[in-house]
């Protein structure tokens, strides 16, 4: 084989190697273009869903919808007008529009109960027990109440979330919160909320001996034949009960979350007048519970009116 010819095949097969070297080059970006194209196209159908469920959470928190147990998570601008409703809308309510509901609705029935039995405590404090469900209209309204008021003797450590009624009940889709999963923090007393039933009225959180005993002990009574418990009922260790509804939840119709808790800011709103008045009710009882602590609570106006009312 002369030189030339050898030359001649060496090149040739350094033009094969650099053709296939290029061709495999050519195969490595076609793989990477294509694995790329996979984990930008995954990465938007995630993106998608994640922006799809903030609209869908931020629509239910602007619009006041939840279908769910735990409820949809209240912005800190709600939660914070719940929980800070001035002393001095409180006092100028005092006991509100409570004794005309309570007039109407059950023929003059006293708004509070006091009861005598053994204390009622928790944790080495007297314990507020709240039953309720969360499809009940009467409930819903005093939810709002009892978070005002315990929002004086201590902090509900997690957010609050918020629910509707049930919507095939009286007063249907009644704004509300929800004390399902919720914490709840004071030197004072011990806060027990059980939801007894969800909004479709599923069974959600039992009641345990004791308090299914103190629940029948107190608040069994026979409506249209059927003798049974109801709801809500709240046991202020024991001294005093709550076993009926003190103020419309007609008056919470068609609200948002955020304008419930706006207008608790406003004594002469009819919502102010139905909840902050039973708010002080509460607030009332839970003094007679912690000793009259704190006392700049327990001795303000609007809470000394409503313990005329004990």
């Amino acid at each position: 084989m002369s030189k030339a010819t050898r030359i001649r095949q060496q090149n040739a097969r350094e033009k094969i190697k650099a053709q296939q070297a290029a061709a495999r080059r050519a195969e490595t970006r076609r793989r990477v273009l294509i694995v790329a194209g996979s984990v930008v196209a995954v990465v938007a159908i995630v993106v998608a869903f994640v922006l799809i469920k903030v609209n869908n959470n931020n629509n239910a928190a602007s619009s006041g919808t939840s279908t769910s147990t735990t409820g949809t998570v209240l912005p800190a601008s709600v939660h914070k007008d719940i929980t800070t409703v001035p002393a001095s809308a409180l006092d100028k309510v005092g006991i509100g529009s409570v004794p005309a509901w309570m007039a109407s609705a059950e023929g003059g029935a006293p708004p509070i109960t006091p009861i005598s039995d053994t204390p009622l405590t928790s944790g080495g404090k007297p314990e507020m027990l709240y039953i309720g469900a969360e499809f009940c209209p009467y409930c819903a309204a005093m939810r709002w109440s009892m978070a005002v008021a315990l929002s004086r003797f201590g902090t509900f450590t997690t957010p609050l979330r918020g629910i509707h009624s049930s919507s095939t009940d009286t007063d249907p889709n009644t704004p509300t919160l929800t004390f399902y999963k919720s914490s709840y923090s004071s030197k004072y007393l011990t806060f027990t909320p059980v939801e007894n039933e969800t909004i479709s009225r599923g069974p959600l959180q039992n009641t345990t001996a004791a308090q299914q005993a103190l629940w029948a002990k107190y608040d069994t009574s026979t409506t249209d034949g059927v003798t049974g418990t109801g709801y809500p009922f709240i046991d202020f260790g024991n001294k005093y009960v709550i076993k009926l509804p003190l103020y419309d939840p007609g008056v919470l119709a068609g609200m948002t979350w955020a304008q419930v808790a706006s207008a608790l800011h406003n004594p002469n709103s009819p919502v102010a007048q139905g909840a902050l008045g039973v708010a002080n009710l509460i607030t009332a009882a839970i003094c007679k519970m912690t000793g009259g602590q704190p006392g700049n609570v327990c001795t303000s106006a609007g809470v000394v009116a409503a313990s005329s009312h004990l």
